[in-house]
Formats: C-alpha cells, structure tokens, sequence
C-alpha cells in the first residue's frame, strides 16, 4: 500500500492551490493530488467562456505545467476516483481497489452539477459546464445546432448565453425564480442583465419551470413547461447549481449536510482530515455569520492557504472577503462581499452608461458591491466590506468621490 504525508483528494484549484502552497511554506514531506479527470489541474472560469467560444486552448488553462508537479515532489494521480474513507486507519480506497494511506487527508473534490430529475432528464442532448469533458461534448454537437435552451439563469447560464448567442445560436434562458441572478444579486443588477442579453438576442424567461424534456429517436428536442409550452431546442444546457461531492466522507462519520462542515481553520469533525472549496460548508462572518459553502476560485484558493499554514505551524484562521466575477458580452461583473441581507442599496453610476457600481448596506454598514465596468470601485470598495464602514448613502452615490476616501484609518 502506498502512502503519503499529506493526500489531496481534488485536483482543482483548491486542490492544486493546497500543494503548491505546501512546498511554498516548506512543507519537505510527500505529497499526493488525485484528480477525477484525466487532465492535470486546470481553471474552471473559462470553461463557460473563452473556452467555450474557442478563444482559449486547453494548454493554456493548466494551471501548472506537468514539470512543475515532478520538480515539486508531487505525485499527481489524474483519472482515479475516490470511493471510500476509513478515518480509523487513515486509508482511502479508489474505484479500482487501490488502498491509499495518508498522514492527513485535504477533501477538495467541489462537486457535480445539478441534474434535472424530470421525464427525458436523460435523452442525448443535454449537457453540464463543469468539466473539460462537459464542454468538449458540447462544442461537438454545437455547429449543427439552431436552437439552445438554457436552464438555469445564474452565473453559468447567462454566461453560455452570451458566448452562445455570439455565435449565432437562438438561446433562450428558463429561470425558475422572478429573475436572474437572484441568488447572488439584487433586482437592479438582475433587471440590467436580463436587458441585456435580450439586446444581443436572447430570450430570457423568467418564473417558468421544466417539467419535462421532449425528444425524438433517444435525442431532447425540447423543453416543456409547468404550462404544457414546449420551448423547442437542438441543444438544452442545464445549469441549476452543483451537489457537494461528500459522499465517502459523510459515510465515513463526518459532519456535514450540503457540504462537508468545517471550522475556521478547515477542519472537518474527523481527525487529520480537512475539506476545502465549494464542498466546504463554513460560518463566514460576510455571510451575517451563515454557515454556507461558497463556489468560487478564491474561496478555494484562501482554504488551501488556510490548510497549508495549519500544516506548516503556523496556523491563521479563514477569514477572507468574498469576491466574485462573471463576464458577459463587453460587460465586467466584480462583487466584493455578500449581499445576504442587505436592507439598502446605493446606485453610483448610471445604468445607461454600463459602467457602474450598486452597493448594498445592513443596517448602515457596507457588506458588499456588484461592480459593472467599474474596477476602481471595485478594488477600493475590498477595505470597506472588510471593515463593514458606515456611509451615509448619498455621498456613496457621487461618483466624483473615490470609495477610497471612506477607507478606514489605519
């Protein structure tokens, strides 16, 4: 049986992150990454845009090239599948029967998209943007293809709108809330998406839901609503969020329910095992102290750090501010904070313009801004967040002063 020092199981970003950030700390001892996909560790942002479009080859997503790994020490097992966890013995075993020891084991494995549960939920046709492979079994069926009906409107969705819609496809956007976005967003943001993907020609369908998939010969021709509509389509793409890849863990004794529980320096409830990245459900105090999982390359990145200096001796408890990004057709979205809860909002910009700033308050205090085009705000907006300041709204608004002369007296 082969063992390692310290088993990453997940090989993106905060997987990847985690060993790099190990040998940066020092970290001499072996280390081991085992990764589901074939391909070494790779960034997933692109994947539902430059990647999509074939504006960007898959070389240049590596996040490492392959010598980086052999230079480091690092044992990289791409293609293996993590099936069971004994806490006891401090062993993992793999769908091919290997049996894997480790000195402490980081659970990094994100998850698997949200599948629709409906009649013809598995007809041919329908496709996920998670993986390479997902959006490799796209693009294949894409130069055919007329219609595309998107499920889902949320980052995901609206960014394969926009890529899609630029290549000429007919793309139509079924979201079962009143509006896009509504889960990271206010309606202000939301109402400026949904105007704009209609300007570049795509249907945005707000309060519908599927409740089947029509087909033909084994393939989705369509997506049929609660009201009988049948939206036809060559290609339908679902993007209603993902299911935490925790299994083994939770069979193994952890704590955990959406996600796998952990404490502020990434601890799960069995010893010598820790969980980063989007299966990682935590108390984040720019959550109004919610116990939430956060799906975004910087929280990976920050719990990997988290874990690499727990494991190097010298600990700092996961405290980072949230940030986000999504980009659409010419527009730029960056979120600072969280918007959970908000009670205000403050529009610094105009709308027309396409270039500006809603920030939301609690309470009187700033805990998070949507940035359009506005990257000074949104790099001058990080301190305030952090800090929760308080702003009368009406000085926020004037754009003719910078949010960095609200920052906080150091």
């Amino acid at each position: 049986m082969r063992s390692f020092d310290i088993l990453i199981v997940g090989a993106g970003h905060g997987g990847a992150n985690c060993a790099v950030q190990l040998r940066q700390l020092g970290f001499a001892g072996s280390i081991a990454i085992i990764g589901e996909e074939p391909e070494l560790p790779y960034e997933r942002p692109p994947l539902s845009k430059d990647y999509l479009a074939g504006d960007k080859e898959f070389e240049r997503m590596l996040l490492r090239p392959a010598s980086f790994w052999a230079d480091r020490n690092v044992t990289m097992r791409m293609g293996e599948t993590v099936t069971t966890v004994d806490a006891a013995a401090r062993t993992v075993t793999t769908a091919a029967g290997a049996t894997i020891g480790y000195g402490d084991l980081i659970w990094a494995t994100g998850g698997a998209p949200r599948r629709l549960s409906c009649a013809g939920h598995d007809l041919a046709g329908i496709h996920a943007i998670r993986t390479r492979a997902d959006v490799d079994a796209l693009k294949d069926e894409l130069a055919p293809a007329i219609r595309i009906a998107i499920v889902g409107g949320g980052y995901i969705g609206l960014e394969t709108a926009a890529v899609l819609s630029k290549l000429g496809k007919q793309v139509t956007v079924l979201e079962a809330m009143d509006r896009v976005l509504a889960r990271v967003a206010g309606p202000a943001l939301s109402h400026f998406y949904e105007a704009e993907h209609r300007a570049h020609g795509v249907s945005i369908r707000t309060n519908e839901t599927v409740s089947a998939i029509s087909g033909a010969d084994g393939r989705a021709t369509g997506v049929v609503l609660a009201d009988g509509e049948t939206i036809p389509a060559d290609i339908v793409i679902v993007g209603i969020g993902i299911v935490p890849a925790v299994a083994p863990l939770l069979a193994a004794g952890a704590a955990g329910s959406n996600g796998v529980d952990v404490d502020d320096h990434c601890r799960t409830s069995l010893p010598h095992i820790f969980a980063i990245g989007d299966c990682a459900a935590h108390t984040n105090s720019f959550a109004g102290g919610a116990h939430i999982r956060l799906e975004s390359v910087q929280n990976a990145n920050d719990m990997a750090t988290t874990v690499a200096r727990l494991l190097t001796g010298n600990p700092k408890p996961y405290h980072a501010v949230p940030w986000f990004w999504s980009n659409q057709y010419d527009l730029r979205l960056q979120t600072m904070g969280m918007s959970l809860g908000y009670d205000t909002t403050v529009l610094r910009g105009d709308l027309a313009a396409r270039s500006f700033s809603i920030i939301y308050l609690k309470a009187g205090r700033i805990i998070a801004l949507d940035c359009v085009n506005a990257v000074k705000d949104y790099v001058q907006g990080k301190a305030l967040v952090e800090q929760g300041i308080r702003v009368d709204p009406a000085v926020l608004a004037d754009v003719d002063v910078p949010l960095k002369a609200h920052h906080p007296v150091a």
